[in-house]
């Protein structure tokens, strides 16, 4: 029998809506070369690879190209699957041990909550006058944390009207450039669109881990600790966030859209596309 693998859309309720990611529940650990060209195969921006250790579960995250440090939205995928799935409970957290560390979901209702560690935009004012050139807008502000650069524009409608130029924003050397804006929608906080072409991925519908940044960004800005934010991409999606000192609380929903099987021959294969 070959490997199941799951597609969930996360940060929405409804199919073919937010962040669709591929989700690998193995039995032990696989071969490198394998999770990446199963994550290449799926073309999708992030893949999970998980399996059961001691406390939980070793959780890795693989975009078409790269193997990344922390993924918001393969996690909140990877926690629905351990619970529809039937490999955990219902009413039991899940537990992930990852290259950031613990990090833990657990359920509330229809919703779950992800803890996640702050990442805080740095006060290093970034190089304005060429992400602007590459954005086509005007930037208010720009710094960078360890994997992005975050760019506050005038407004709302400059982030959902946005349309880059991919190469000059490749150029710029961060994993993703995050675009944000204060709301003007009643019942949202912020807006923002991620950007990360030096990953592959030349726009994530719904990044949880940009919202690591956005969150105490706009905590800060706003004054208050829990904040909703909606990644205003083609597909679109919503993240609560909710700021605990060095912690981020990222709250979402998500939707089975697919149940599959990765055929035996893709295990050869897999060694040989890589030699």
């Amino acid at each position: 029998m070959g490997q199941k693998i799951v597609q969930v859309d996360a940060f929405t309720d409804r199919p073919f809506a937010g962040n669709p990611a591929a989700v690998c529940v193995m039995s032990g650990p696989r071969d490198v070369r394998w999770m990446q060209n199963v994550a290449l195969e799926m073309n999708l921006s992030e893949t999970a690879f998980l399996h059961p250790v001691e406390d939980g579960y070793s959780l890795r995250w693989f975009t078409p190209l790269v193997e990344v440090d922390l993924c918001g939205h393969a996690t909140l995928a990877t926690a629905h699957v351990l619970w529809e799935e039937g490999y955990l409970p219902s009413d039991a957290p899940a537990r992930f041990q990852t290259r950031s560390g613990l990090l833990t979901a657990s359920r509330e209702g229809s919703w779950i909550e992800l803890d996640f560690p702050a990442r805080a935009i740095g006060p290093v004012t970034g190089p304005i006058d060429e992400l602007a050139l590459a954005l086509k807008v005007p930037v208010r502000s720009a710094a960078f944390n360890e994997f992005d650069c975050l760019v506050e524009v005038e407004s709302e409608e400059a982030v959902r009207n946005l349309a880059p130029d991919i190469s000059r924003l490749s150029a710029i050397p961060v994993r993703g450039v995050i675009v944000t804006a204060r709301a003007s929608t009643a019942g949202i906080d912020f807006v923002s669109r991620f950007f990360a072409p030096r990953v592959g991925i030349d726009e994530d519908p719904v990044c949880g881990s940009a919202h690591c940044a956005l969150a105490p960004y706009w905590s800060d800005r706003l004054g208050k600790t829990e904040l909703v934010g909606y990644q205003a991409s083609p597909r679109g999606g919503v993240v609560r966030v909710r700021v605990n000192g060095s912690r981020v609380h990222l709250g979402g929903q998500a939707v089975i859209v697919l149940r599959g099987e990765l055929a035996d021959s893709a295990d050869g294969l897999a060694d040989g596309l890589m030699d």
